[in-house]
């Protein structure tokens, strides 16, 4: 039985929004075509009909998980460049180290990118790059003697790994994952912002 184009690309969209849930909550390695097929509500074959493999479709969840990350950098605004403060206030905030489903995608994939083929690879760095041009245009606002983009990627770097190292940290010790964020938040206000 032939489905309509509009049920196709809904059962595409499914695929892609359940595969980038369970890719942020498990790892990529860490769930099968069968478990992401089964989670989206259709047939190993469908997933198969939309995507020549698990790297395609790990591809296409990781650019939607960050297009939906990046678009939060600018659901408020001010004089039209994005509420950085709010997005770190977020971002950096002890009560969403456990959701990993709704949270950064760099951050809960980060470590095992390096191990995924090239076109992985280029989507995280395309997302990864978004936020560095967020930052560096601050930086660059603010320091204009100082190499904005050299800082802005040391910014999100420092972002990203922050979370990873709290989400690694808050089990054990839960001072310690607060402290990291807090650290790190007190790092880039300062390469934020103007000096004294």
């Amino acid at each position: 039985m032939k489905i309509s184009k509009e049920k196709s690309e809904a059962n595409r969209a499914a695929l892609v929004e359940t595969a980038s849930r369970l890719f942020r909550e498990k790892g990529i390695d860490g769930v099968g075509v069968a478990e992401i097929s089964k989670s989206a509500g259709l047939t190993h074959g469908a997933l198969y009909a939309h995507f020549p493999s698990k790297e395609a479709l790990a591809a296409e969840a990781l650019a939607w998980s960050l297009e939906q990350g990046n678009a939060k950098l600018y659901t408020g605004t001010i004089d039209g460049e994005p509420d950085l403060e709010r997005f770190l206030s977020d971002y950096l905030a002890v009560d969403s180290l456990d959701n990993y489903a709704e949270s950064c995608a760099m951050a809960a994939s980060a470590s095992e990118i390096g191990r995924q083929d090239v076109a992985i690879s280029a989507k995280f760095t395309e997302g990864y790059m978004v936020l560095v041009r967020a930052f560096e245009r601050r930086v660059a606002a603010n320091n204009p003697d100082v190499d904005a983009l050299a800082t802005a990627m040391g910014i999100v770097a420092a972002m990203v790994g922050a979370l990873s190292v709290a989400r690694a940290t808050s089990k054990a010790r839960p001072e310690v994952s607060a402290q990291v964020l807090r650290g790190v938040r007190l790092m880039i206000d300062a390469a934020l912002n103007k000096p004294v």
